[in-house]
């Protein structure tokens, strides 16, 4: 349900997403079923008689997926030179090579090369290792100076976006409005009109200290950026989210008691905030979803199901039209 209109925005346009653990069954079996369902046009890296045996005994059909060997790719040396020339002096042709012979790297610079549009990865690596393949190759988009994540909340009756909960430690003035911008732009792509609450301790200076003062300066620099959605705040989360406190803490706001987007101050808040929604707020979690990224490129927890890798994909097909 939350995803029926990505699957109608994506469905038959044959886009190409890597999957570079593609000998993991959790990976080949959602492979298999987004290939079926014409969402997507998998693009699977690993060793291919591996990954035939595999789909062999469990009858999955794998007509519809690509599948590439590393040992055997026709473009390899291309690959490297490029590479090389990517990290002008940081690595030589040497270290790109041996590089390139690790998927992660290897799916990466297919996107980098316009031979897939975004990557899905993490289920046996971790997030540092598909984090900095797509920092040092897709690199940033022109405005963005850093990558940051958000997650999706929902369940059948309400879907918020919450970030960053994944990746920015301790984000500064200027993470922030990066943050809130792109967390906007993905909720756009679940549907949602962006209402943006920078969350605090404090509501329009109930709260003082050096946390309140960088989120206050945070709002104050969205003004130079001209952004096409509401945002707001200071905010404590329930003059965010409850329009009977929204209206008695901050009566002038339009996000007030109307948020669907949150912008944490640090991780340690935002990791914690989406996992209480999540385990006593009963919402489902989708994420992290990677944002700011010249291309899309997303990770996975390494105990992800064959669901989560077939959502992921989708979203991340998603994202790449966006790009």
């Amino acid at each position: 349900m939350l995803l029926d209109g990505m699957k109608k925005e994506i469905k038959g346009k044959k886009i190409r997403i890597v999957l570079p653990e593609g000998e993991d069954e959790r990976i080949l079996g959602a492979a298999v079923q987004l290939a079926d369902e014409d969402l997507v046009l998998p693009v699977m890296v690993g060793d291919v008689a591996k990954i035939s045996e595999l789909a062999k005994t469990k009858a999955w059909d794998l007509s519809k997926c690509e599948l590439i060997d590393i040992e055997t790719y026709e473009k390899f040396d291309a690959m490297v030179d490029f590479m090389t020339e990517l990290r002008k002096g940081k690595q030589t042709r040497e270290e790109c090579a041996k590089m390139l012979k690790s998927t992660n790297y290897f799916g990466t610079m297919l996107v980098k090369m316009g031979l897939a549009d975004g990557l899905v990865g993490g289920a046996t690596y971790s997030t540092a290792d598909t984090v900095r393949p797509a920092l040092q190759l897709i690199k940033t988009k022109p405005q963005n100076k850093t990558v940051s994540s958000s997650f999706v909340m929902y369940d059948d009756t309400r879907k918020f976006m919450m970030g960053d909960c994944a990746i920015i430690v301790d984000p500064s003035e200027d993470d922030l409005c990066e943050i809130a911008v792109e967390s906007a732009n993905t909720g756009r792509i679940f549907g949602l009109d962006p209402k943006v609450a920078f969350l605090s301790y404090s509501t329009k200076g109930s709260g003082k200290g050096p946390a309140v003062d960088k989120v206050v300066a945070a709002v104050n620099k969205m003004k130079d950026l001209n952004v096409d959605f509401e945002y707001d705040g200071e905010f404590q989360f329930d003059a965010a989210v409850d329009a009977s406190v929204g209206k008695l803490k901050a009566p002038d706001s339009k996000v007030a008691g109307e948020a669907n987007v949150f912008v944490f101050p640090s991780i340690e808040s935002g990791n914690i905030g989406y996992k209480i929604a999540q385990r006593l707020g009963g919402l489902n979690a989708l994420g992290p979803i990677l944002q700011g990224l010249n291309a899309p490129i997303n990770d996975l927890s390494r105990g992800c199901s064959t669901q989560d890798v077939y959502e992921l994909s989708i979203v991340t097909a998603a994202q790449s039209l966006m790009v």
